[in-house]
């Protein structure tokens, strides 16, 4: 089934509930179209506030759940994706993302450990739920600064703000 990955972690280690502004339908299309551009593109350790890497590149490589499977977000499972939402929104989506690392000295591009993550999106009339599982890797970005992040690009992606974080306690 699109969207579900039949075997999602049960220990989660962030669970965020965004209040949405927007139709379930319509959210489920911005986010992945946003997790797609994601994939398109490179952002400095900076960008996502990384603390323990400095000028470092990180790349995103997300993929959408099928069953058994992530198939990596390119043009072609973005519109499968967009297809099946526009017919009917889903419940839950399931990402897998692996966030690579490299650090640049003297013009040499160097590899470092990467993070793995499962997240889960789950929507709700006005609400989305988002978990974050790190699966492996120096956890260079924390699930808190992943979920921060990706909920930062969905509403720059979009003319008004769509997701508002809950409030600290």
């Amino acid at each position: 089934m699109l969207g579900v990955y039949e075997h999602f972690p049960i220990n989660i280690h962030k669970i965020t509930i965004f209040s949405a502004s927007v139709p379930s339908k319509k959210l489920q299309q911005m986010l992945t179209k946003t997790l797609s551009k994601m994939n398109k593109e490179n952002f400095s350790s900076e960008d996502i506030a990384i603390q323990s890497l400095s000028q470092c590149t990180v790349i995103f490589e997300s993929g959408i759940a099928e069953a058994n499977n992530f198939n990596y977000l390119d043009e072609e499972e973005t519109n499968k994706a967009l297809k099946a939402i526009q017919k009917k929104p889903l419940q839950i989506m399931d990402f897998f993302c692996a966030l690579r690392y490299y650090k640049i000295q003297n013009e040499k591009k160097t590899s470092l450990k990467f993070d793995y993550y499962m997240m889960r999106f789950i929507f709700n009339k006005d609400l989305m739920e988002m978990q974050v599982f790190h699966e492996k890797g120096p956890r260079y970005v924390s699930p808190e600064d992943i979920t921060r992040f990706i909920a930062d690009r969905i509403n720059k992606a979009s003319s008004k703000k769509m997701l508002k974080a809950p409030e600290k306690p």
